[in-house]
């Protein structure tokens, strides 16, 4: 791969500033955020330059506390999918009482016959359920705070009905506010 000039690194490092602008404030170690032409997965390895495996637009290493993008993101989808991975970290240190608050929550939607999500990555994994619970709630979630965070009125992926979605966003100004998100 070529390396990039210094006139786009600068706009990307823009237009990433905007899209943090639009988000709500978050607390915590940062998070180094890189881009990348053409993500997939294969297995759990992520790899960049198109070819074999599942085509993503970003993923997290919260260990490593990093983000990478598909380079090829802009505007409300920008915002959206990195608002999407910082709240992986807010999940991390959301804390058992708010976890369970959004448990019950989810459990209460999915009892009522919920049907959709508000992105793919929660909407396959709801598929599969009870065989992912976990991975189930954790993208919800982190797909629920890009809805709620992001500014996108309209998506393909907000299939949720919206008596759902207002719950999901009350819940997070109960929990967030204003506040600081931890990350």
């Amino acid at each position: 791969m070529r390396p990039r000039s210094s006139a786009w690194l600068r706009n990307r490092e823009a237009e990433l500033g905007s899209a943090l602008e639009r988000l709500p404030a978050f607390a915590g170690a940062p998070v180094p955020v890189y881009f990348k032409p053409r993500l997939t997965v294969r297995g759990r390895r992520l790899e960049s330059g198109g070819g074999l495996g599942t085509e993503v637009h970003a993923a997290s290493d919260l260990r490593r506390r990093i983000i990478v993008l598909d380079s090829a993101l802009r505007g409300g989808e920008l915002r959206r999918v990195l608002a999407h991975e910082l709240f992986h970290f807010a999940w991390l240190r959301l804390g058992n009482p708010a976890r369970a608050s959004w448990t019950a929550l989810i459990g209460a939607e999915i009892r009522a016959g919920a049907r959709g999500e508000l992105g793919w990555s929660a909407e396959w994994r709801k598929e599969a359920l009870p065989l992912d619970k976990r991975g189930y709630l954790c993208e919800s979630f982190c797909d629920s705070a890009a809805y709620v965070y992001a500014g996108i009125e309209r998506h393909a992926e907000f299939t949720l009905p919206a008596r759902y979605r207002r719950r999901r966003l009350e819940w997070f100004r109960n929990q967030f506010g204003s506040g600081r998100i931890r990350i």
